[in-house]
């Protein structure tokens, strides 16, 4: 008897394993469809629609870009925890779905750290503080003497949690009263300060860089460790002396909570070895001012953890409360 329990027992972990193989070997088997939470047309939607292109002349398959904006980042999150976990729904998302909402939310319609399973972290987005060149400031001593000789009449877009929290923090320290006004999507952000109606912007590097080397925007600061090579010229977060905690802004690639592991990796070494083609890193990463990450899903994993901890402190540290 016992024999035969044995057996059933490895023949079924044969089976369980076989079906592992064999959904791997089987994916994709339709077209692919990538939830977002933000809307067409910016820099991650566009590196996501691109990798899609390569995805799909390796397998065959559309890739098919679904947008959820809105909400706070919360209306994709809830599309995505809602998706069937079988490998043919995927998400992109970034800090605010998978970590900054759970301290900013009293109830949320998902969880960041059930409903998902980490695949990989594509990049982190370069940002910067910039200025409408009409200002002729250039370092943020000089944005904070203006501000306080004009007071009322400076505003600033920032699209995130850390840079809005950045300018709060700049108010309180430096007796400034620059306002922050809320935006659609980057081709507002960068008519705004173009324009002088809100003439500053802590935004996505690689939506100023045009603008940036005319002379009709300049660059006081990015948050990178190091410079980045498109702009050398503009000193990093840390050599303007700031020392508090910002955590940077990247968009990740995860799944409904259930899908199978193989899948998961077999993406990630897809995506990993896409992203590796020295061509594809070049001008979708690199000349967009991304900086490409491409981790495995253990590495994802783990930063995600230390993520949640860094923005519930970011959270505290600024005040916020749940709503």
């Amino acid at each position: 008897m016992r024999k035969k329990i044995i057996f059933l027992t490895l023949a079924a972990t044969l089976s369980s394993n076989q079906s592992i193989t064999f959904a791997a070997d089987a994916y994709p088997s339709r077209p692919i469809r990538v939830i977002t939470a933000v809307g067409p047309g910016g820099t991650a939607d566009i590196f996501l629609r691109t990798l899609g292109e390569e995805l799909t002349r390796r397998w065959g398959q559309p890739i098919v870009v679904e947008p959820h904006p809105g909400g706070n980042f919360v209306i994709g999150g809830r599309a995505c925890a809602e998706a069937p976990a079988d490998g043919h729904t995927l998400c992109m998302l970034s800090g605010e779905t998978l970590a900054y909402n759970m301290f900013l939310f009293k109830s949320l319609p998902y969880d960041p750290e059930k409903n998902f399973v980490p695949i990989t972290n594509f990049f982190f987005t370069t940002t910067a503080v910039v200025v409408n060149a009409a200002l002729n400031v250039k370092t943020l001593d000089e944005l904070a003497a203006l501000a306080r000789a004009k007071p009322k009449t400076l505003a600033y877009v920032a699209p995130s949690i850390p840079q809005r929290v950045f300018f709060d923090k700049f108010n309180r320290e430096r007796g400034t009263d620059l306002v922050g006004i809320p935006f659609r999507g980057g081709a507002e952000a960068v008519a705004g300060v173009l324009s002088g109606s809100t003439p500053v912007a802590f935004f996505g590097l690689a939506s100023f860089l045009p603008y940036l080397r005319d002379g009709k925007m300049n660059g006081l600061l990015v948050d990178g460790a190091a410079r980045p090579p498109l702009v050398p010229e503009i000193a990093t977060l840390a050599e303007t002396g700031y020392r508090d905690n910002l955590t940077r802004v990247y968009y990740g690639l995860v799944a409904p909570a259930g899908v199978a592991a193989s899948i998961v990796h077999r993406l990630r070494e897809e995506i990993a070895d896409i992203m590796s083609v020295p061509g594809f890193r070049q001008r979708n990463l690199i000349e967009r001012a991304l900086e490409p990450i491409a981790n495995t899903p253990e590495e994802f994993a783990r930063f995600l953890q230390q993520d949640r901890l860094l923005s519930q402190q970011v959270v505290r540290e600024a005040g916020l409360q749940p709503q």
